[in-house]
Formats: structure tokens, C-alpha cells, sequence
């Protein structure tokens, strides 16, 4: 008689090694490669953090912590990070001591309106369909009224779709803006709104400012592409990824 393997027996295995085997990563935090990743991101999450530097803020699936060291490099002083891989943990320990091992939809279930912002990049994808609605619950049942969520995850919108959504056998979904929205406000979110992660156009060095203007003309033949076939542009956001952010009533 066949054995019936656990549905989550298959990311136990990867997890348990997933800095070293799946994300090439080494056993030390490199400071100055996050640091330079951060200046991005100040581009990418503008006007959605927290005005208020002591603003409750949790990063759930924070792999090796370089949101964690972003959060904490611009001020935040209320950051709690939580993966389910040792390996990460141990990374993400050399930012925050108090990162805590677990697996976050187990976490998330005794935070009722705790956090003014959760976040989670690159995770959603690694959800089955009854999961992912499972943690957009729960992550809305963590924020306090106001609060947002952040997610970043592969976009089955560009060209290269299958290069993110292949390339880590722990992933279960893609998604394209106009379903995770939909999910977002089947779970009670709203002011969604929905942003590309390509080349910072100004701020951050001549090459990217160079490489947004050829993405820019690239996104606009992609458009002119849809107008054509359906008679819409489509909303441009052509990014291997894509961020997504939604608040609480």
C-alpha cells in the first residue's frame, strides 16, 4: 500500500537547508550588499511605510533579514521578524537577536490587531490556494485598523514568468496583480493598489536611470502588444516581480 506523504513534508526537507542549497547564501549577514539593495527599496515602498518610527511592524517570511536591516536602518524601532527555516533565522539573528523560528501561518494566528504593518516578500507564492487565503486572513486579523500589508511575489504578467515562478520547487502559485487583488479584497482589504520592481528611475545610480528609460520604452511596446490583441493597454506592470500592498478597514 502506497505510504501518504504529509502535504508540507517536501518544504521540511528544503527548508532546513534553504539559505545554503536554494538561496546561495552565505553563513554571514553581508551589510554593505543589503545596504545597497535598502536604497532600492526606499523607491519601491514609498508612501507605504509608517510615519511613526515605533510603529508595531512584523516581516513574515524574512529569509536572511535584509527588510529587517532596511526597518532598522531608517529608525523603526518595533520590528519582529519570523521564517520557518534555521538556516535564515541564523542570518536574520545578526540583525534582530529576537527573530523568532516558526512557521508563520502558526505565528500569525495569536496576533489579533497587533501590527500597524506586516510584510512578506516572496512568500505568497509558496502557498497552495487554500493557504494563501488562510494568510491573507490572518495577516488582516493581525494589522490594527489602518494598518498595511506588503507583499511582493512573482508576476505571471511578464515575459518571464516561468524563470520565477520554476526556479524554487516550493512554489505553489503565481499571480498577476488582478488576482492577488481580487484576494486581497475578498479577505477585507481596500486602498489596494499595486507597483512594478524594475529600475529605480532616479536616486539610485546613471545605469538604472539608463535602464528605466530602455524598460520604459520595453513596457510600452509590451502595452502597445496588448492593445492590439484586446483593445486595452493592461495596467504596465511587466516586472519579473510586483509589490502589492492593501490596508485594513
Amino acid at each position: 500500500m502506497a505510504t501518504v506523504v504529509p502535504a508540507r513534508s517536501y518544504r521540511n526537507r528544503i527548508y532546513r537547508n534553504y539559505a545554503t542549497k536554494f538561496q546561495n547564501s552565505d553563513t554571514e549577514f553581508d551589510f554593505g550588499a543589503s545596504t545597497r539593495w535598502g536604497r532600492a527599496y526606499d523607491y519601491y515602498l514609498r508612501r507605504w511605510l509608517p510615519k511613526d518610527r515605533q510603529a508595531p511592524i512584523v516581516d513574515l517570511a524574512c529569509g536572511g533579514g535584509k527588510l529587517l536591516h532596511f526597518f532598522c536602518q531608517r529608525g523603526y524601532t518595533h520590528v519582529q521578524g519570523v521564517d520557518v527555516s534555521p538556516e535564515q533565522v541564523r542570518l536574520a539573528r545578526q540583525i534582530l537577536p529576537s527573530v523568532i523560528e516558526a512557521d508563520i501561518l502558526d505565528f500569525l494566528e495569536g496576533q489579533a490587531g497587533r501590527f500597524r504593518l506586516v510584510t512578506g516578500l516572496d512568500i505568497a507564492e509558496h502557498f497552495t490556494k487554500d493557504e494563501v487565503l488562510t494568510f491573507l486572513d490572518l495577516c488582516y486579523r493581525a494589522l490594527e485598523p489602518g494598518g498595511r500589508l506588503i507583499l511582493q511575489t512573482p508576476n505571471a504578467d511578464t515575459p518571464w514568468c516561468g524563470y520565477h515562478r520554476y526556479n524554487d520547487l516550493t512554489h505553489e502559485l503565481c499571480f498577476q496583480h488582478n488576482s492577488l487583488t481580487n484576494l486581497m479584497r475578498t479577505c477585507g482589504f481596500s486602498e489596494i493598489e499595486h507597483r512594478e520592481v524594475g529600475p529605480v528611475p532616479w536616486g539610485y545610480s546613471v545605469s538604472s536611470s539608463l535602464r528605466f528609460m530602455v524598460w520604459w520604452l520595453i513596457r510600452f511596446g509590451l502595452r502597445i502588444y496588448n492593445l492590439a490583441e484586446t483593445g486595452t493597454m493592461g495596467s504596465g506592470t511587466f516586472t519579473r516581480v510586483f509589490l502589492i500592498a492593501g490596508v485594513r478597514r
